[in-house]
């Protein structure tokens, strides 16, 4: 049977959640969006993909955040927009992005608060990938050949920043258990065996959703 659902994957870093969300994808037979959301976000509104990149899943200013959206809500949109801090604008793109890709069909987003701009998406699934901070500083380390040292102070700084974004942008807390339909620790499974525990968690939902 056809993938119905559209699938986001928070993660902390170094747990492997891009990875885990690619392999799904595949297994699925449906698109991964992870880097690709900047691409179409920033094709579709013209702002310069490297202020994406920059501002890809950082904190940003909550006074300002909150002044440029009161206007917003009171259907200001094009003063509000004119003025708007460039996060801000980046935010709003990636958060149309996510809801125009969602809208063509099934596929897995990574990060970038997509669990919460699909909120009201019956068909989506939140999931959260997170392990222990001794298994992904092997994980990192590996990977780009860091000291232990450098990959725990990289992992502490994203985990940071990517708690902060969700925090701000969302009503809800970043890795809370409370936040997500479904937390795996990766370490625990491995790779392969997060994403076959997913493709079942899909399948299993999908039939429940079917029988309503």
């Amino acid at each position: 049977m056809a993938c119905k659902s559209v699938i986001t994957i928070g993660r902390q870093y170094g747990s492997g959640g891009r990875e885990i969300g690619q392999k799904l994808a595949a297994l699925l037979g449906i698109k991964c969006y992870d880097n690709e959301l900047l691409d179409r976000a920033a094709k579709e509104s013209g702002i310069c993909q490297e202020l994406f990149e920059n501002h890809d899943e950082k904190p940003t200013n909550s006074f300002l955040y909150s002044l440029v959206m009161d206007t917003y809500s009171m259907g200001y949109a094009s003063a509000a927009l004119s003025g708007m801090p460039i996060n801000h604008k980046v935010f709003l793109a990636q958060f149309n992005a996510i809801k125009k890709i969602a809208d063509e069909g099934p596929c897995v987003m990574v990060g970038r608060c997509a669990d919460y701009a699909l909120d009201d998406y019956p068909n989506r699934i939140s999931v959260f990938i997170y392990s222990t901070m001794e298994k992904r500083i092997r994980r990192i380390a590996g990977k780009y050949n860091f000291t232990d040292a450098k990959a725990k102070d990289v992992i502490t700084k994203t985990d940071k920043q990517r708690a902060s974004y969700y925090n701000y942008y969302t009503n809800k807390r970043w890795g809370d258990i409370g936040s997500y339909e479904l937390c795996i620790d990766s370490g625990m499974l491995g790779i392969d065996g997060t994403v076959e525990l997913l493709h079942q968690f899909v399948e299993k939902r999908e039939a429940l959703m079917e029988k309503k």
